[in-house]
């Protein structure tokens, strides 16, 4: 039997078969494709050319530039499924993720976009019609929120929405809902306007015969859930706060494809669809354990199965784990699901990476991507979880010591601020700090963590923090750069406005032709100046904002309206094409030499030199490196004219061989730029023939990450700098060495004859330890029992642990050793105790940590050996006796 629904366009046909999460998706854009929307490939999840966003966290995203005005609209309704990165704000808190049933990290929406076409009406119909005619869905299981209204603004109610509403739904069940919940904003400042959220209760009849699902709408129940959010742009925010039409409304709806996928498939959990379970299921199988029967195993593999998604397409999106922006906020998730498998799971090695063939099978046939970056995302995965274990290894070694000293000290409380640090370095949430505290029998200072935390994210928020005023428009369009065949063009100002970051105002400017390059893909932006005859308005940088080209300038203009000349810093501009020109040789050249795995994976292109990232498993070889700058020099002097297309048919540049690199969105027409061999999509400015480089010299090459080398180089005049540089160093050490004709084989002699003298320095040092060992041990004083050996003299620490040691080994019962030395000026406490003496209870880490005091220093150790270190040398011996006294009325 099967259920057949018609629309104007094209036949459904739903089958009482459950629908696969593939068919689903597929289904959507199928219904969509048949109302007129041009279906578009999800954008990547990495985002790169928008300082306001790091990642993909909405559909809307890769549409900003439409929906400011600022890039023409090309398909006036659109549609896809877009993955999507979430790990904070409204119910996105990464340390609830696996907690609950309908909360990720990474997330596909289903969208539909109409940019000044259809509007609410088509918008909320289309969506019944697909919910409830395409999907099969129960229309008694389904509310719709529309805005309350806001006095304070002068806006009303949603009557229009409400009143679609009532075409499909009782009145009952179209609910107010508040300007928080009703009423989306893109930011402070910009497009916005109420929205309408559609929820369903999944619950049982016989739950929901027992709480009207009215009162749970909103209210956080996991089966009581929003899955599509319909909003209607139809306003602008200004920066005083107040509203204006937009000139073309906007459509922009979101649904959570998981959510549906949950809904479709009769399950009460995201995690128990076949969006899921095909990773939990593996996940429990490598653990050993059944996923249901215990509730804290579960988190854990819902928290791995959530996350292995996240860290697999923001690598595959040119996204590596670092400790910086982006980077560290994948590093942070990947540890999450690190730490999980190991606390929860038993995984004491790395595992996850064993998942990846997993998720290609589930996955890779709507994102193929994946497949391509396979090795890539198995050899990253697997060297992070190592190196995580290790640190993971070394904090609980930290946290013993911590834990060591409260107990000594008689505590048992360790301060949230070394709970802090242990989350923060080494990704100990507080949560397994204080598992492992509970299991000696402490706690942690749980207040003082939040004060902590609270302090690192108001810090972020200050760094981050950016005051925007509105536009002063002068005229309208769009700007054209011409900067790839002039560095001088006459111009217009369109708009202006001042902003204010980290106390530093400065101002963007928006030109109506440039001939200013702004900062993508790794090259930096221009600088130059625009020249009117009233001013000279001095151009620090050139950045791209949502495809806005934006001109940063330390003052505002005064003439704003007058005729400019926008003149591009020249030199500057030779200097950073010769290096891009140099990335795409060198790029050519790496994949002849190594191999044609070798894909780009991040640059930056600048005036002063050139750093290039490449995938690649193990060091690059000096032989290699070598014949690599061969290859690219060698084609420097061919003086290769650059031969560009552009706006070529993307199809047509992949026939022509040109690479595109993963993690960058390119559009139906691209720009080619081709030197000879070397073929690339590429929307920089480049040389305009090889020979413009001069040389390329290559300055290092190591690790990034696993599987990514990385090589900086310079060209031009700072490549013969470097040549000057080396040179100059070359005959400054020859003559040091007398001009000796091998100055290799001098140095050498010269290394192995301070080794042999090193050697009889040690010997000798040993002799005079040795003496100094018997000496003090002779001199030992008897005091309640404790023979007390003291040292009071300049020494190097290395020698007194060394000294102390030694005199352990022959004073074996009742010993206190305590040393008050320096060295280079700075004052240091040793206190070194026999093996009964801290059976009776003795603590020289105690000990030194009391004394340190008296040296205005701190320190510790462990309970038979320790050590501080301090600033006040005259309160060496203050501190020596207060050891003494502490250890002999014991």
């Amino acid at each position: 039997m099967q259920i057949i629904f018609r629309n104007i366009n094209a036949l459904y046909i739903k089958h009482n078969d459950m629908m696969t999460a593939n068919e689903i998706r597929e289904s959507f854009k199928k219904f969509f494709e048949g109302k007129g929307h041009h279906i578009v490939p999800s954008a990547p999840m990495v985002i790169k050319d928008d300082p306001t966003l790091m990642f993909t966290n909405a559909g809307m995203n890769q549409f900003k530039d439409i929906i400011l005005g600022n890039q023409p609209v090309k398909w006036p309704r659109v549609a896809d499924s877009q993955k999507c990165l979430r790990v904070s704000g409204k119910h996105n808190d990464l340390e609830e993720v696996g907690h609950d049933t309908y909360h990720h990290t990474m997330f596909e929406m289903l969208g539909n976009w109409s940019f000044g076409d259809y509007f609410k009406q088509e918008a909320i119909s289309w969506a019944w019609e697909y919910l409830v005619g395409v999907l099969g869905l129960s229309p008694d299981r389904l509310y719709a929120t529309v805005f309350e209204g806001s006095p304070s603004e002068g806006l009303d109610r949603d009557n229009e929405a409400a009143s679609y509403w009532e075409q499909f739904l009782p009145k009952e069940r179209i609910i107010n809902g508040n300007k928080h919940d009703n009423f989306w904003e893109m930011g402070e400042t910009g497009p916005c306007g109420p929205c309408s959220e559609i929820h369903i209760d999944l619950r049982s009849d016989e739950e929901r015969k027992a709480v009207d699902g009215l009162t749970l709408v909103n209210k956080s129940h996991p089966q009581v859930i929003e899955i599509w959010n319909l909003v209607f742009m139809q306003f602008n925010r200004k920066a005083d706060g107040s509203l204006e039409p937009l000139p073309k409304r906007v459509i922009d709806t979101g649904m959570g494809f998981e959510r549906l996928c949950m809904a479709l498939q009769g399950k009460t959990s995201n995690y128990d669809t076949d969006v899921f379970q095909p990773l939990i299921q593996s996940i429990a199988a490598l653990s050993g354990m059944r996923y249901g029967d215990d509730p804290k195993a579960d988190v854990a593999m819902r928290v791995v199965a959530d996350h292995i998604r996240t860290i697999a397409f923001s690598i595959t999106d040119g996204q590596l784990p670092s400790n910086a922006k982006a980077g560290y906020v994948i590093r942070r998730i990947l540890r999450r699901a690190v730490r999980y498998g190991y606390t929860f799971l038993g995984q004491k090695s790395a595992f996850m990476y064993k998942l990846i063939p997993v998720l290609i099978n589930d996955m890779g046939t709507a994102y193929p991507e994946l497949k391509a970056q396979q090795t890539l995302i198995t050899k990253v995965l697997r060297e992070e979880e190592e190196a995580f274990l290790r640190t993971l290894e070394t904090g609980i070694r930290l946290l013993d010591k911590v834990s060591d000293e409260a107990i000594a000290s008689g505590s048992k409380t360790i301060t949230g601020k070394e709970a802090f640090t242990l989350y923060d370095t080494y990704g100990f949430p507080l949560d397994l700090t204080e598992l492992i505290l509970r299991e000696k029998g402490l706690d942690v200072d749980v207040d003082e963590f939040g004060i902590e935390m609270q302090k690192q994210k108001e810090r972020a928020r200050n760094a981050a923090a950016v005051e925007t005023g509105d536009w002063t428009t002068l005229g309208e369009g769009t700007t054209e750069f011409v900067g790839y065949d002039c560095t001088e063009h006459e111009c217009h100002i369109l708009r202006y406005r001042q902003v204010t970051q980290k106390n530093n105002t400065y101002w963007q400017i928006v030109l109506d032709h440039t001939p200013f390059y702004a900062e993508m893909g790794g090259q930096t932006g221009d600088r130059g100046v625009l020249v009117s005859e009233n001013e000279t308005i001095e151009i620090v940088d050139t950045k791209r904002e949502n495809n806005l080209i934006v001109h940063i300038a330390a003052k505002a203009p005064r003439h704003p309206e007058a005729d400019f000349m926008a003149c591009v810093d020249v030199d500057r501009r030779k200097a950073s094409a010769a290096n891009h020109t140099a990335t795409h040789l060198l790029h050519a050249a790496l994949r002849e030499v190594l191999g044609t795995h070798v894909e780009q994976k991040g640059s930056l292109v600048t005036p002063e030199g050139l750093r290039f990232d490449f995938s690649h498993f193990q060091k690059v070889t000096d032989e290699q490196l070598r014949e690599v700058e061969k290859i690219v020099n060698r084609h420097v002097r061919e003086d290769i004219a650059l031969d560009e297309y552009r706006d070529m048919p993307i199809s047509e540049a992949r026939e022509m061989g040109a690479m595109a690199l993963f993690g960058e969105k390119y559009g139906d027409k691209v720009r080619v730029v081709r030197f000879g061999d070397s073929v690339e999509l590429c929307g920089g400015v480049h040389a305009h023939a090889t020979g413009e480089i001069g040389m390329m010299i290559i300055t290092s090459e190591s690790s990034v990450a696993a599987g990514i080398r990385r090589i900086e180089a310079v060209t031009g005049e700072r490549a013969e700098e470097m040549l000057d540089i080396t040179r100059d160093t070359i005959r400054q050490l020859a003559a040091m060495f007398n001009n000796a004709p091998d100055i290799v084989n001098a140095i050498h002699k010269h290394i192995d004859e301070n080794t042999e003298l090193k050697k009889q320095v040690t010997e000798f040092v040993k002799e005079r330890t040795a003496m100094l060992k018997e000496k003090l041990i002779n001199a030992a004083e008897s005091i309640n029992g404790l023979k007390v050996i003291r040292l009071k003299a300049p020494m190097p620490a290395d020698a007194v642990r060394d000294l102390a040691f030694q005199i352990r080994n022959e004073v074996k019962d009742d010993l206190l050793f305590v040393a008050g030395t320096t060295d280079k000026g700075k004052p240091m406490l040793t206190v070194m105790l026999s093996d009964n003496l801290v059976a009776a209870g003795l603590n020289a880490g105690a000990m030194v940590k009391e004394a340190a005091r008296l040296i205005q220093g701190g320190g510790g150790g462990q309970k038979h050996f320790a050590t501080a270190g301090g600033k006040n040398t005259d309160g060496l011996g203050q501190a020596m006796d207060k050891v003494i006294s502490m250890a002999t009325a014991h």
